[in-house]
């Protein structure tokens, strides 16, 4: 491995950047031996937690951009992992439901998430783990409160 310079490597948000980039890769990898992507996982498992939902909601709690909604909710659909069906109450709104493929396939997207995590975190203890998720999840609270 290259030397970066220290000034680089003394900064938190370098750091945060150069392990996001690598968790990101491992994700995708992971996600490419299940025959999915990112983008399947967050609708999944919004799907999974809150229920069928429109495709303007999905966008919204998974942070994704319209045009990206359309084209995962289309994927998971000719995979049989949703289906999307028009809303009585505005047939110009589509509304998205979790399959039972649907499930199976994000139980899959689990497991290899969950063996991403390790791969990651691998030189980190138990504890260790613990502590960089919490102050991660109030680093990402607060700065979502303020967006």
């Amino acid at each position: 491995m290259e030397r970066i310079p220290a000034q680089m490597a003394a900064k938190p948000s370098w750091l945060l950047t150069q392990v996001a980039v690598h968790a990101h890769r491992l994700a995708s990898e992971g996600f490419g031996e299940v025959g999915a992507r990112g983008y399947h996982y967050r609708i999944l498992a919004a799907l999974d937690e809150f229920g069928t939902a429109s495709q303007v909601e999905l966008g919204r709690r998974c942070n994704m951009d319209r045009s990206d909604v359309v084209a995962a909710i289309n994927e998971l659909a000719e995979a049989g992992y949703v289906e999307r069906t028009p809303d009585p109450d505005d047939r110009r709104r589509n509304r998205v439901t979790l399959t039972t493929a649907g499930r199976r396939q994000l139980r899959r997207m689990n497991r290899t998430l969950d063996r991403v995590q390790d791969d990651l975190l691998q030189p980190l203890s138990a504890e260790d783990r613990q502590t960089l998720t919490r102050l991660l999840t109030q680093l990402f609270t607060h700065h979502q409160q303020r967006a």
